[in-house]
């Protein structure tokens, strides 16, 4: 996989933590630096984390799984592709952005960060062919893209005035299923 692969990898796993942050955004009187960074910190390092935890399982069972490796992405990636797009498509309105999102409590956040980044979790095991500093670069832009993209959202939930988090699952959701048939297709060649 290389870096524009990778890229838009990140993207893809970082637009749930992206429409939570932005309904965060909606639900906040004021958005500030502080609120950005505790948001871009929060699930941009569960991003990172939750891709290490899939590669170290990954490599413990490599042997078992060198020969499906590709199957395992193609489906993990297109479950959870078609998941958010299943998600994005079935909301009619932003349930989410009510004004208990805008709580950024340490256990608030913590469950928010586990839930949105669970998904990372398959990335591991497509990274699971790299050797640990490769993996941890991967896992360090998927953090910094996640932080980016989480601090955004909050800013664009603060100004926009409505909730834009479905049109992020759609995004999300299309780069994933795109990176799986990716992934699948060129293990053939």
């Amino acid at each position: 996989m290389g870096f524009g692969e990778l890229f838009l990898l990140a993207i893809g796993v970082s637009m749930d933590a992206f429409a939570v942050s932005i309904c965060k955004g909606l639900a906040m009187k004021k958005a500030t630096v502080k609120e950005g960074l505790t948001c871009g910190i929060w699930f941009g390092g569960f991003q990172a984390l939750m891709p290490l935890i899939g590669f170290f399982l990954g490599t413990l069972f490599a042997d078992a799984i060198e020969a499906v490796d590709h199957w395992v992405a193609f489906v993990l990636l297109g479950i959870i592709g078609f998941n958010m797009l299943k998600e994005a498509f079935g909301k009619e309105d932003c349930e989410c952005c009510s004004d208990a999102d805008a709580d950024l409590s340490p256990k608030t956040m913590f469950v928010m960060a586990v839930a949105t980044s669970i998904d990372a979790l398959s990335v591991g095991f497509t990274i699971a062919e790299y050797d640990f500093p490769m993996a941890l670069v991967a896992a360090l832009i998927i953090a910094a893209v996640t932080f980016v993209i989480c601090m955004a959202g909050l800013v664009i939930g603060k100004k926009a005035g409505s909730c834009l988090s479905g049109k992020a699952g759609i995004v999300g959701g299309a780069i994933l299923i795109f990176i799986g048939l990716e992934i699948f297709i060129t293990s053939w060649f």
